[in-house]
């Protein structure tokens, strides 16, 4: 009876260890997804940000909602429809920009629409399609402030950006005589500024326009954003946001890419930025989809 007992220990310990080693691989550690194929067979995980208003956000119903869950339905509804497949249900995840390149590699998503700016360290772990949008680093100023370019504003005044971030650090090197305020988020600076903490909240256009948009929409409150700009009239910085892929799937690449370009040919583009932006920044020329050669731009 022991021998028949110490059998069937061991057996059970070998199925356990077999369904620890089944269920470690279904969740992503098998590498990276394919898109093509995942469409084809009805299911998607796209990524994208939760917190950040008309761009990437999760609504109080669960819903997500913003420019770039759009441009996600878009690009998947097109490569779906392009090759007669139906379209796909979409599993959305949340990604921090922390997290991007190791959320694709992983195979927990098959691509990532988050603000996600295109730049050389980034193209080492990940592709990408696009860009889509070329954004600017601007203010977000109430309409009534006066502020309206870098020579507006007076030493002392009170600009938050987020600890650490890019935006902030281009403040501390251009305009030393400011007193910069660094939050956690750009939501709290955005909140900063409604309440009157701050006098301005800096980082991209799109961003501050999708905050922009927000607080017209539920508190009818008027905020400008203002683009920053050289005395050459050159924009003080120029962000490329693109869809990161996985490496090296140059066949979902080139899809994505196409449904771009359609994105834009067709007009939907400028449907998407009016919906979730307003008239709150200017978009700029279609971006060249596909040259990723401003990378190596100095």
């Amino acid at each position: 009876m022991s021998t028949f007992k110490s059998a069937l220990k061991r057996l059970t310990a070998a199925v356990v260890a077999t369904a620890s080693v089944v269920a470690l691989t279904a969740c992503g550690s098998g590498g990276a997804r394919d898109l093509l194929a995942d469409i084809e067979s009805g299911h998607v995980v796209m990524g994208t940000k939760y917190d950040q208003p008309n761009l990437g956000e999760r609504t109080p119903d669960k819903q997500f909602a913003g420019l770039d869950t759009d441009v996600s339905r878009y690009v998947v509804e097109y490569i779906a429809k392009k090759h007669g497949w139906a379209t796909p249900e979409i599993e959305w995840r949340e990604t921090p920009s922390a997290q991007r390149e190791t959320l694709i590699n992983n195979g927990e998503v098959n691509m990532i629409t988050a603000t996600y700016s295109i730049n050389k360290g980034r193209l080492k772990a990940v592709d990408f399609a696009g860009p889509y949008v070329v954004t600017h680093q601007a203010l977000l100023v109430r309409e009534d402030s006066g502020i309206n370019g870098l020579n507006d504003i007076a030493p002392g005044t009170r600009l938050c950006s987020v600890s650490g971030s890019t935006p902030a650090q281009k403040v501390k090197d251009a305009l030393p005589e400011v007193q910069l305020q660094e939050f956690d988020t750009y939501a709290a600076c955005a909140e900063g500024l409604k309440q009157g903490v701050v006098d301005a909240t800096t980082t991209d256009a799109t961003i501050l326009a999708g905050f922009a948009q927000r607080y017209k929409e539920r508190f009818d409150e008027d905020y400008s954003v203002i683009q920053l700009k050289n005395d050459d009239g050159s924009f003080w910085t120029n962000e490329n946001y693109g869809i990161g892929l996985p490496k090296g799937d140059d066949k979902a690449k080139a899809e994505v890419n196409e449904a771009l370009n359609e994105m834009h040919d067709s007009g939907e583009f400028q449907k998407i930025v009016a919906k979730n932006l307003g008239d709150n920044v200017d978009i700029g020329e279609k971006p060249k989809i596909g040259d990723l050669s401003f990378v190596d731009e100095k």
